[in-house]
């Protein structure tokens, strides 16, 4: 079996953790790891690291390079020149896999859900991938709640190994969610297996205009495809689909509600990321890198991260999406950027910054170089606290050792890398009357970046 990992988002239900630039798949939110990387791993099961395709945009093939480089899979990454949702990205990884000259069975993962991937699972995926020979097939989870967050499935007639797919129906409110579980309806999960050819049909028969675009290079065929699910595009049409259930444990993590859920409590119901003292305080979410306390609050997300602080209650969590609404709407670049950005080289960090100065904590990874490049508007002064520097400064190369320092005027072309085989750590000074990224004028990229 191949496999296609969507790794796209928005990274606007879990703000302040997760920003535009850095969505909740990738943030390590259990044991030291991400959803993306739980995918992952998950999707070895059944395929080897060759016939795993990552579907990504160009914010974020960086850091699923990385991710990927820290579970030891070499996997082939395909970069989506903008988002048109999930019925192009699909139909792009298939057209890619059909390239290879083969009818191949795929599954189709989402990098953002949490599962527990025991036996149940595995029994599921094979029950699938044998129905696949003749169907579109979906997995249902079972319900253990009526959710009114969640698409559900109607089950119809039995099949071997699941059931053909009676409907869809949308998200329900809460009456109607109870009589859905009553009648044996399963939450949509958003997994799929499609035989490659069936798949590229039924796309054929019932999204011409997607199937068309994509006769076209990717440039070409993402200027022109609708934006369209997968499922509104062709699951709720085709007369081919086909659901497995799938009793397990399953979220999508779509709110601090949800991971409050699936988050390990103390003694008093609080789920805890940080240091937290609470007084007559229960069944709160509270993650933080520094302490918190609390007096006769319960029920709460309390999110703290080094620029914005977010507190709701936890029912209400499905709402903060609004917030990046808001965020977007003034301009203001927080909704994109934590302090903390990931770089292809690292990653820097903005401890102080002012009207003309900003001071960073700049992290260069081994073997790894920023771009030559310059600044019209800005000076840069480097001092280097861990690791070794190779600096190009000017026309010179040379190093600085931990405790040195060298200086970058404004309009000069400079480089700084890590040739050494522990993290570079620099303190990054720049003053000016201009001080934001977009003052960059790159020469060389190791990355090919503009």
């Amino acid at each position: 079996m191949q496999t296609l990992i969507l790794a796209g988002g928005s990274g606007t239900r879990l703000f302040p953790l997760s920003r535009t630039c850095y969505p909740k798949q990738f943030i390590p939110l259990f044991e030291n790891e991400s959803l993306f990387q739980k995918a992952v791993k998950r999707a070895l099961f059944f395929s080897g690291p060759g016939k795993i395709s990552i579907i990504t945009n160009e914010a974020h093939r960086f850091l699923v390079a990385d991710q990927l480089a820290a579970v030891g899979a070499d996997c082939p990454v395909l970069v989506e020149p903008s988002g048109k949702n999930t019925l192009p990205a699909i139909v792009y990884g298939m057209t890619e896999v059909l390239k290879e000259g083969e009818d191949a069975t795929v599954a189709v993962l989402p990098s953002d859900q949490l599962i527990l991937p025991g036996e149940e699972y595995r029994k599921a995926f094979r029950a699938a991938e044998a129905l696949a020979q003749d169907h579109l097939v979906t997995f249902g989870i079972a319900p253990t709640s009526p959710h009114t967050g969640y698409g559900y499935i109607r089950p119809g007639r039995a099949l071997a190994g699941g059931y053909a797919v009676d409907a869809f129906v949308e998200k329900p409110d809460l009456e109607t969610a109870k009589t859905y579980v009553r009648d044996g309806y399963l939450w949509n999960s958003g997994m799929f297996v499609f035989p490659a050819a069936l798949f590229m049909d039924e796309c054929r028969r019932l999204a011409p205009a997607v199937a068309e675009a994509f006769t076209r290079s990717p440039a070409e065929a993402y200027a022109c495809t609708p934006k369209i699910s997968v499922d509104f595009g062709l699951m709720e049409k085709t007369d081919r689909a086909a659901v497995v259930p799938l009793a397990t444990a399953w979220s999508d993590v779509g709110s601090f509600d949800a991971l409050y859920q699936v988050s390990d409590k103390d003694g008093q119901g609080n789920a805890v990321k940080g240091e937290y003292l609470g007084i007559h305080s229960g069944n709160n979410l509270v993650i933080s890198d520094r302490l918190v306390a609390t007096i006769g609050l319960s029920d709460l997300a309390i999110v703290d991260t080094a620029d914005a602080l977010l507190v709701c209650p936890k029912a209400e969590s499905q709402y903060v999406g609004e917030i990046t609404t808001l965020l977007k709407e003034r301009g203001d670049g927080r909704c994109d950027l934590h302090t903390t950005v990931h770089r292809p080289w690292g990653r820097y960090t903005v401890l102080l910054q002012g009207d003309s100065f900003q001071i960073k904590r700049l992290t260069v990874l081994p073997g790894r170089r920023i771009s030559a490049q310059l600044h019209h508007h800005r000076s840069e002064h480097w001092v280097v606290v861990r690791g070794m520097a190779e600096v190009s400064n000017d026309g010179r190369t040379f190093f600085v050792r931990p405790g040195e320092s060298t200086f970058v005027p404004a309009g000069v072309k400079h480089r700084l890398g890590n040739p050494g085989l522990i993290p570079l750590e620099v303190i990054e000074v720049q003053n000016g009357d201009y001080i934001t990224e977009d003052d960059i004028i790159r020469f060389d990229d190791d990355f090919k970046r503009e």
